[in-house]
């Protein structure tokens, strides 16, 4: 018996999201022996309880924008009337058919699945249980592609009344009063869409503003934008309980007393690398604050033969991410194709309505990084604006190294933005420059040709250099 034949599996991977699963069938298909684990649904937090049902959502929630418009185009809609529960059965439908593709591409590669939740015994090691009780099993490698979890406040009393984004979803009845606790990229993306279907909406935050990371001036223009379609935005505001009241409602006392009486409240205060009951003090598996494993450029925990990717490694949490980390490990590890996952520039969208688009840096970044930074901005309501009524606007925002040239940002915000971030990316990876842009023909009448007819900076910031070296001649 040669060592390789005395594990059960070349690899096993923990998790069947979209990393776990994309590296499994990497590695099957390169010959490797794989099982995998998942005590939930296949297909990871993106496509069951994520990114793909929340788009759907975003979907539904601007249909009335539309109806509205559309009677600027002559056409005469008549009263309209939204269905909640017909929109989850319809979106768990589309979640189902995605989680069947995913357990068949597993199968179609030879991939062993387990229906239950793994945990290390020790090293090469596992014990996973499931419904009909726990089963041990050995592989010489070991993947660990968990993800990430809502974070609730335990601290909050009454915290048992409210819901996270995980059970957000699936609501039995739609809530005509919500409080969305929270300013980052779920919380804003959940109040649009309450507020879009109906909802009356609260957005309460701890801090000055929300979208901490993201460009300041697009996070503002969000919030004024929320206010005017009558989400009622809280900054600086803290809960100090929660209580049920006695028609079923839920009351929420804010850190200065006052109360706020809703139907639901949706904590979106953050998530956490879902590394709890993994057994990883059995292996000797190095985490880190909050919980996340570490990891090299190849995906290598401390630990010989033990790996991870994805949200788990507190990296950046994007499903593509994880994709990309999943398909470079089973090529290095099992393709003799080593490949390392590139994080630079990339695309990132806030599907809030309107909806930002981002990559590169934005323009508190930019500032601390370069002396020089040229800021080219504009404004402008849609050609479909003008018969439509809306007064919404368009804002585009492109950052410049002036002593090169190189673009090293774009920021925008209005319909359609991750569409066209997407090119974008592609464009500042091949390393474009502002004369690029202006030189490259526009597609006219669109929003996206202002990104190539922007002449004039609107600003130039400027840091002085102390005893460093002088980068171009407007230093």
């Amino acid at each position: 018996m040669t060592a390789e034949q005395q594990f059960d599996f070349d690899l096993f991977v923990i998790g069947g999201g979209s990393g776990g699963v994309r590296a499994a069938r990497i590695a099957a298909q390169h010959g490797a022996r794989v099982g995998i684990a998942e005590g939930f649904r296949y297909g990871g937090t993106c496509v069951i309880r994520g990114c793909v049902p929340k788009k759907l959502l975003v979907f539904a929630s601007r249909f009335p924008q539309g109806f509205a418009e559309s009677r600027g185009f002559g056409w005469e809609v008549p009263e309209v009337h939204f269905d909640w529960k017909k929109l989850v059965a319809a979106k768990n439908a589309e979640i189902t058919r995605l989680e069947g593709a995913y357990s068949g591409n597993l199968d179609k590669a030879g991939v062993q699945r387990f229906a239950g939740y793994a945990r290390f015994l020790g090293p090469n090691q596992l014990e996973i249980t499931t419904a009909d009780g726990r089963k041990t099993v050995s592989s010489r490698d070991i993947l660990i592609a968990t993800g990430g979890e809502p974070v609730m406040p335990d601290d909050l009393p009454g915290v048992e009344l409210a819901i996270s984004s995980n059970e957000v979803f699936d609501l039995p009845e739609f809530p005509r009063r919500i409080a969305v606790v929270g300013g980052g990229y779920i919380g804003v993306e959940f109040a649009g869409i309450f507020s879009g279907l109906g909802a009356q909406v609260t957005q309460i935050h701890r801090g000055p503003r929300v979208l901490r990371g993201f460009d300041v001036q697009m996070a503002d223009l969000i919030v004024e934008a929320y206010r005017e379609k009558g989400i009622d935005m809280r900054m600086n505001t803290t809960l100090q309980r929660l209580d049920r009241q006695p028609d079923g409602s839920i009351r929420i006392t804010l850190h200065d007393d006052s109360t706020l009486d809703v139907d639901q409240v949706l904590i979106a205060t953050g998530r956490r690398p879902a590394t709890r009951n993994l057994g990883l003090e059995n292996v000797g598996v190095e985490t880190g604050k909050q919980g996340e494993i570490i990891v090299d450029r190849l995906s290598r925990t401390n630990m010989p033969g033990i790996y991870a990717v994805g949200d788990v490694t507190g990296t950046v949490a994007l499903t593509p991410v994880a994709i990309r980390q999943g398909h470079a490990f089973a090529d290095t590890t099992f393709g003799e194709k080593p490949w390392v996952a590139d994080l630079d520039f990339i695309p990132t969208a806030i599907f809030s309505t309107p909806e930002l688009g981002t990559v590169g840096l934005n323009e508190e970044q930019a500032v601390e990084r370069y002396p020089l930074v040229d800021v080219y901005r504009t404004s402008f309501r849609t050609l479909k604006a003008t018969l439509s009524g809306t007064q919404e606007r368009v804002h585009q925002k492109i950052l410049v190294d002036p002593c090169t040239d190189k673009v090293l940002g774009v920021q925008l915000l209005g319909p359609d933005s991750a569409e066209t971030v997407q090119i974008i990316a592609t464009l500042m990876r091949m390393g474009v420059t502002k004369r690029d842009l202006d030189q490259t023909m526009p597609l006219h009448p669109s929003s996206a040709e202002e990104l190539m007819t922007m002449r004039t900076p609107a600003t130039r910031h400027r840091r002085h250099l102390h005893r460093q070296k002088v980068l171009c001649k407007d230093c």
